[in-house]
């Protein structure tokens, strides 16, 4: 009885074997007839009849014989065997077109309307030079109606009396100065010939004959020149009423123009805007100021100069200094060229000289010194910026994009900067919050303290 039990593991085990090796003698069957050409196939099975073959479909392509040329590989995509550098180019290079398409049809709508933007550019420097005072002046208790009137009456008055000053002194001195004039040509004439350059008498005369020449061949030029002027002054009057009108509803509405102007602003936008607007007003304000100091700080001290050197009609030259000190780098340079040539010619070549360098030491001290201080890091634009931009201004607008120019360049560096800023801010305060490790590793870290807004707080 103990033999039965393993008796029959065995022959379990056998009839196991012999399945397993009966369904590998069948797979390897399946595999031989699977392997079979469609010819063997055909020869091994019985013939029928042709009526019972299946017609080949209408459409069906009969496959090519054995010889024919194999089919050529499938055409990649052309956007994939182009490189990744010039798709890169083209993407970036049409866009650039249609930005550069934009600001050509801009710049040809503002040359369209070029005394308009203008008389508006300069109400809002105006603006922001008055701005200060509306508010503190309400501070003190008046209505903004009051305090808007008060602050332009006063602005207005100083200029225009500036102004008459200037004319004044001019039509005073004008005789005297003509004299003078004289007086130094004849003076500059005996320098240059017993100067060491060997200028000869002749040589004087001809210079003189040839400018005779000239003006008296160009007559025709400058009387139209002559008329031009007149149409210049007829546009510069409409330019000042223009300005006028808009610096009194900039003081007395500008809030609220500045709400409206948000409202044109695509919504998602509109945020970001709102943020850069009052820092780019700051920008501008503090511009506006700093460089009034500077011109009056550079008028002051180059006139005293020029009037202990007895160079005639001081005090309007410090006006016009002042004046063209709003135009950054050419507007001291011509000043100061316009002083010496007024001493050269009125009091000899030592008192020019003497002019240059009080001249020159007086805006020195400008620009390494009272610029930095006065106007801070709030407007600092590279030295480069500023030769540029007012090349470009110049030679779109003139004397007024000059002089706009450079305020234009300082708060759109503002802008800019700030709209960074923002869209970094919002793309961290959007993102999904770290998971796992990750975010250990950023609770670990302190988050560094809120920057302040310097434009803000000035």
């Amino acid at each position: 009885m103990s033999r039965v039990p393993g008796w029959l593991g065995r022959l379990a085990a056998g009839l196991t074997e012999m399945s397993e090796r009966l369904d590998e003698r069948r797979a390897a069957v399946e595999r031989e007839s699977g392997d079979l050409q469609p010819a063997q196939r055909s020869a091994a099975e019985p013939e029928s009849s042709a009526a019972d073959v299946p017609a080949p479909p209408a459409d069906h392509v009969p496959r090519p014989p054995d010889y024919a040329p194999a089919a050529p590989p499938p055409r990649p995509d052309p956007a994939q065997v182009v490189p990744w550098g010039v798709r890169v180019a083209a993407e970036a290079g049409w866009r650039l077109l249609v930005l550069a398409g934009t600001v050509w049809v801009l710049m040809r709508v503002i040359s369209a309307v070029q005394l308009v933007v203008l008389a508006f550019v300069i109400s809002l420097l105006l603006t922001a030079l008055m701005q200060p005072s509306v508010a503190w002046l309400m501070r003190r208790g008046l209505p903004r109606g009051l305090a808007t009137a008060l602050t332009a009456i006063l602005g207005f008055v100083v200029i225009g009396l500036m102004g008459w000053f200037v004319t004044w002194q001019v039509m005073e001195n004008i005789d005297n100065l003509s004299d003078q004039i004289q007086d130094g040509i004849d003076e500059l004439r005996n320098w240059l010939l017993n100067s060491p350059f060997h200028v000869t008498d002749k040589q004087i005369n001809d210079i003189a004959e040839n400018l005779r020449e000239a003006i008296g061949a160009n007559t025709d030029a400058i009387t139209s020149a002559g008329l031009e002027g007149v149409t210049v002054i007829v546009e510069a009057l409409t330019g000042i009423l223009l300005a006028v009108f808009s610096t009194l509803f900039l003081l007395y509405d500008g809030k609220r123009i500045w709400e409206w102007t948000l409202k044109l602003v695509p919504a998602a936008a509109r945020p970001g805007v709102a943020g850069a607007g009052p820092r780019a007003w700051a920008t501008l304000t503090a511009y506006v100021r700093g460089t009034v100091m500077v011109a009056l700080i550079d008028a002051v001290f180059i006139g005293i100069g020029i009037y202990f050197l007895d160079v005639p009609m001081a005090v309007p030259l410090a006006v016009f200094i002042f004046l063209f000190s709003f135009i950054p780098l050419v507007g001291a340079v011509a000043s100061g060229a316009l002083a010496v040539v007024v001493a050269l010619v009125t009091q000899g070549v030592f008192t020019a000289v003497m002019t240059l360098v009080v001249v020159l030491a007086v805006q020195q001290i400008e620009g390494h010194i009272l610029q930095p201080f006065i106007l801070g890091r709030a407007v600092r634009v590279h030295p480069l910026a500023v030769v540029l931009s007012v090349a470009a201004g110049g030679m779109v607008a003139g004397i007024g994009g000059a002089v706009v120019a450079v305020p234009l360049v300082a708060v759109t560096n503002t802008i800019v900067g700030y709209l960074r800023a923002y869209s970094q801010e919002a793309a961290l305060r959007y993102a999904p919050e770290p998971r796992g490790a990750t975010a250990v590793g950023v609770a670990s870290v302190d988050p560094p303290p809120p920057a302040k807004d310097k434009s803000a707080a000035e």
